[in-house]
């Protein structure tokens, strides 16, 4: 008996974790570091989505963060360059959306890229945006790129990824995952 509960030990210790497949709330802040020197790649590709499916205006859901977004705009050592939130559908193969914005022209935005997500112990995420300065006709004429990844992002965790001059704040949440109780003002005084 005592072996069986070894055995149940350690098979529960290496199993992959159950994995949460569905709909994920996803919140993302892209932000320039101002205070870190701004350094130019190579224009973003034609293909910068990378053949995911574009993020349109009617699936966009209601920001959370705005406090977080306020606190960055506050001091002058950041600058806001897109703040988006949606539903992905996320599980053990990679997720992949692509988001722009600004007016865009031939095929371009002034902030475009893509971020990809998989479920597995831990959530990971790819994010790879480019902000782009165009000229009047559409035409890129530089570029700064943000490429980062991380596999240790916990569910409904604020987690910044650091590139530099450029930086994300991402929060993905997975399905069912429980919201955080808002304390009551008066019970907060006592």
């Amino acid at each position: 008996m005592r072996a069986i509960r070894c055995l149940t030990l350690l098979l529960t210790l290496f199993a992959p974790a159950a994995f949460a497949e569905g709909l994920y709330q996803v919140e993302m802040i892209l932000v320039r570091q101002n205070n870190v020197p701004a350094f130019t790649s190579p224009f973003a590709p034609e293909d910068w989505s990378a053949g995911a499916p574009r993020l349109e205006k009617d699936d966009e859901r209601r920001v959370a963060l705005d406090d977080e977004v306020t606190r960055l705009e506050a001091t002058p050592n950041y600058t806001v360059l897109l703040h988006k939130a949606w539903q992905q559908q996320v599980g053990s193969e990679p997720s992949r959306i692509a988001l722009g914005t600004g007016k865009e022209q031939f095929g371009h935005f002034p902030i475009e890229g893509n971020l990809s997500i998989t479920e597995g112990r831990f959530i990971t995420v790819e994010a790879n945006f480019w902000v782009n300065q165009l000229d009047g006709n559409g035409n890129v004429l530089q570029s700064e790129q943000f490429k980062q990844s991380n596999s240790n992002v916990k569910g409904g965790q604020l987690t910044f990824l650091d590139g530099g001059h450029l930086a994300v704040l991402l929060k993905v949440t997975p399905p069912g995952t429980p919201k955080m109780p808002v304390m009551d003002p008066e019970m907060m005084e006592q």
